[in-house]
């Protein structure tokens, strides 16, 4: 992608970073769900790029969001830190298979997950 990007380029990104960043804060989460497809389809990245693109910016995001729960009251330390000793290896499992799989099979891979999450939340 070319590094010379014009306002009309930026602004979309603002705009779909806003839009990432008002569904994780609303939901505790979910932007990176709606981050890799943004990212692939209104703003050209290839499939693996937008998968690792919105890690690095769902981690920032993530951590702003805590600190507002936290200071809410919201946050169950008990919990959190099993959880987050399983997500943590989930996160280096998947990084590293990340890099070892195709990019069609990524998305072929990702449109299920998308598709599945969708059905159970309807259901």
């Amino acid at each position: 992608m070319n590094n010379q990007f014009s306002k009309k380029h930026i602004l979309l990104l603002l705009i779909c970073g806003a839009l990432i960043g008002l569904i994780n804060g609303f939901f505790g989460g979910g932007g990176g769900m709606l981050c890799v497809p943004i990212l692939e389809k209104a703003i050209g990245l290839e499939s693996k790029k937008a998968h690792a693109t919105t890690l690095c910016v769902i981690l920032p995001l993530c951590i702003v969001s805590a600190v507002i729960y936290i200071y809410n009251n919201n946050i169950d330390f008990v919990n959190l830190s099993w959880v987050s000793f399983g997500a943590v290896t989930g996160g280096v499992i998947g990084a590293f298979f990340l890099s070892k799989i195709n990019s069609k099979w990524l998305s072929v891979i990702f449109a299920i997950l998308m598709f599945g999450v969708g059905v159970k939340m309807v259901i």
